[in-house]
């Protein structure tokens, strides 16, 4: 596809994809397909803090509208309160307007269907023909049959009751010292206010979006920060979310940050112990350490691997029916309560964890023993297929044999920006950073790169 990745749309903002037409031409192409089924669908669209969030939510309304639909505005609110509201409310479609963990100056767009699921790959197809190569002047409505736009207020409010009931109700924070860091994004409002509701002391940092600061050496990306304000105020444990609210990094008290991996077997082993984990069975990518297949394997519990994004791990999930699934980077899937990775439940999923045993985070602190994994990035300026660098590949190969069976080597384009990723893992640290050198060098030789 020339439009969606594997989250989304996602670009520089007002530069191709990412410009005020293509979002134009979305909110009228999604409307005329929903249209086929339900007259005047209801869209709802939500953003995170970035300054272009403005233009595009115009945009989108505009291309609504113009082909009767009715817009529902909720301004800055988390990705995984789109994909609840939409469900809440029966309408038959949500848009997001963000791009995550990047800067400020880019921006996407991802849409959920009325399931709170986001869209299968033939309906992003769908809207991508339809944005490229069809020319909307007739197809739009006149007069009485024109779109309408409206703001929901309370829409953060329900998101919030919502993940409150999720927390179990003979349980509470109180006597909890909680660092929260929300990035200067989407979290920032509701995020303090849901645990402050459940009586915990709240330390809110990156809680001043001014539509440039968002993700800006703060959040899930940069966590170091959290976990050193967690030392620092004596807290109990500390969350740092992305700009879009569906991931989330933990610190316990001594500073330790715990990853998406560390969480999955921590909710995992917790899960099973209740007899709760579907399957007995975890989905991650390919990107979770080893050291999660080796922790929960010790009891009993399996672990699938998927491709990169939250989108192939909630595939994998609803077809073998499993619950509990997730990325290394944060995001978190309980898919007995939602359709997606959401920060705000997988925070309440753990507290909640610790309040019910009693326990610390920092006890966890040796669950898993990760084995040592080298990561770089390689910016490009075309996305050449990887089977046709031929060296690559057979540097690779060669790479792989040296690891002897005792390591994995994933290399990748990123589905949102213009950049290779490389990860290697294996037992001997040197060996690793030395095979993660090579490979770098050569793919920034053949890509005509340069580092990320």
């Amino acid at each position: 596809m020339r439009l969606f990745g594997t989250d989304g749309i996602r670009g520089v903002a007002n530069r191709f994809p990412m410009s005020v037409e293509v979002a134009l031409k979305v909110g009228k192409a999604l409307t005329y397909l929903l249209s086929k089924e339900e007259p005047h669908p209801r869209i709802l669209i939500g953003k995170d803090t970035r300054l272009s969030g403005y233009m595009f939510e115009n945009a989108l309304v505009a291309g609504i509208c113009s082909m009767g639909g009715e817009a529902i505005l909720l301004g800055p609110i988390p990705t995984p309160g789109i994909a609840f509201l939409v469900r809440d409310i029966r309408a038959q479609a949500g848009i997001v307007i963000s791009a995550s963990h990047n800067p400020f100056y880019d921006n996407g767009i991802k849409i959920f269907g009325p399931d709170g699921f986001k869209l299968p790959d033939h309906l992003e197809e769908e809207i991508e023909e339809l944005v490229l190569d069809k020319d909307f002047d007739k197809e739009g409505p006149s007069g009485q049959d024109i779109g309408r736009a409206r703001r929901m207020v309370d829409g953060l409010g329900r998101y919030l009751v919502f993940l409150k009931r999720i927390f179990p109700q003979e349980l509470d924070l109180k006597g909890m010292r909680i660092v929260v860091d929300c990035a200067n994004g989407a979290t920032y409002k509701v995020g303090p206010t849901l645990f402050w509701e459940l009586g915990a002391e709240v330390l809110p940092m990156e809680v001043e979006p001014d539509g440039l600061n968002i993700n800006r050496g703060c959040g899930a990306l940069y966590p170091e920060k959290m976990a050193q304000k967690v030392v620092e105020l004596g807290a109990d444990v500390g969350l740092a979310f992305d700009g879009d609210g569906d991931r989330v990094i933990f610190s316990d008290r001594k500073g330790r940050i715990y990853d998406g991996d560390c969480i999955m077997a921590l909710c995992g082993l917790e899960m099973a112990k209740r007899g709760i984990l579907k399957g007995k069975t975890v989905v991650a990518t390919v990107m979770s350490n080893l050291g999660l297949d080796l922790c929960l394997k010790e009891h009993d519990i399996k672990v699938i691997r998927t491709k990169v994004g939250d989108r192939y791990v909630v595939e994998e999930m609803l077809q073998g029916g499993y619950n509990l699934g997730g990325e290394q980077a944060g995001h978190i899937v309980f898919l007995d309560h939602t359709t997606t990775g959401d920060g705000l439940l997988t925070a309440l999923k753990v507290l909640s964890i610790l309040r019910e045993t009693g326990k610390d985070l920092s006890e966890y602190a040796g669950l898993i023993k990760p084995l040592p994994q080298v990561k770089c990035d390689v910016r490009v300026t075309k996305k050449v297929p990887l089977n046709e660098l031929e060296e690559l590949q057979r540097l690779i190969s060669k790479s792989e044999s040296l690891l002897s069976g005792r390591g994995r080597i994933v290399v990748r384009y990123s589905g949102t920006e213009p950049v290779l990723r490389i990860m290697v893992e294996g037992e001997d640290k040197e060996m690793i950073e030395e095979i993660s050198c090579r490979l770098k060098e050569c793919a920034q030789r053949l890509l005509e790169g340069g580092e990320a």
